[in-house]
């Protein structure tokens, strides 16, 4: 038989054919996949514990800050006087004490020889005790606008970057109202959503292969830490209740996560919280 052009034109598109169909087979044998992933990392929203007039805002959206770097500062006047005010009464009430000491012990050594009276013992301990009593407070107080005045500065928890920030010099801050949003640039890691009927095949420790929809020239490489205890939908505000007599089966989502292997410090830069992931997993 004659190969005439047209004819080895055909078995050529049918040995490619014959090729992307055994690729396809061998990726589903091989491989699990979904395209329902996203990066994550470390987020924080950081939020006053005491309020105050914000009195200084050292950094601005986006830029890089290290573990315990000031981001904002609240007026601390009113905490720095209370301190002020505390320590005083702490070296008054010392003295106080210093002096019930001596007479308490005084009058216990005349007591424990007939030359004091049961209630000279007893008002000696009541005012020893009541001043020690005093003291203890007063070391409290201290203590405490101590760590108000910590608080009036909003420190970086880690190294990272600030994603949002949402005050301005003279703004009255609130306690429990947040002002910063904050992102760790020290870890990244994929929370992929696997069908239920997919996981059989999945287990801690298999590798990845991660592609980022925003940098598809980039590959990277990652391994499975761990497989949620419940599907997703376990943990939504309303979970579903199949009940109710209204049950329509839905295949559902069990999240897996996937740490990074080796990641440079410029690709967590890139690696933004939230960005869309298409990977596949080595089965099991």
């Amino acid at each position: 038989m004659k190969i005439t052009k047209k004819n080895l034109a055909i078995l050529s598109a049918l040995l490619f054919m014959i090729i992307i169909t055994l690729y396809f087979i061998y990726q589903n044998i091989v491989y699990v996949s979904t395209d329902n992933a996203k990066i994550e990392g470390h987020a924080v929203l950081l939020t006053p514990k005491v309020t105050g007039f914000i009195i200084a805002v050292n950094f601005e959206q986006g830029q890089k800050v290290k573990k315990g770097e000031i981001i904002i500062e609240i007026d601390d006047r009113d905490a720095q006087n209370s301190l002020k005010q505390s320590k005083a009464n702490l070296i008054s009430v010392s003295a106080k004490l210093k002096d019930a000491e001596s007479n308490y012990k005084r009058t216990e050594r005349l007591y424990k020889i007939g030359a004091a009276t049961q209630q000279q013992f007893d008002s000696s301990y009541a005012n020893y005790s009541d001043n020690k009593a005093q003291l203890d407070s007063l070391y409290a107080q201290v203590a405490q606008a101590e760590l108000i005045i910590e608080h009036t500065k909003i420190k970086a928890p880690r190294n990272g970057i600030i994603g949002k920030i949402s005050a301005e010099v003279g703004q009255l801050a609130a306690s429990g109202v947040p002002l910063v949003g904050f992102v760790d640039s020290e870890e990244r890691w994929v929370i992929a959503n696997f069908k239920e009927t997919e996981i059989q095949s999945i287990s801690p420790g298999n590798k990845a292969y991660i592609e980022i929809d925003a940098f598809p020239e980039k590959k990277y490489v990652g391994k499975v830490f761990s497989l949620s205890p419940a599907t997703g939908a376990t943990f939504t505000l309303l979970p579903p209740d199949n009940a109710t007599g209204n049950f329509t089966k839905v295949v559902q989502r069990v999240p897996v996560k996937i740490k990074f292997e080796q990641l440079s410090e410029q690709d967590i830069d890139i690696l933004k919280n939230g960005l869309s992931v298409f990977l596949k997993i080595k089965k099991t």
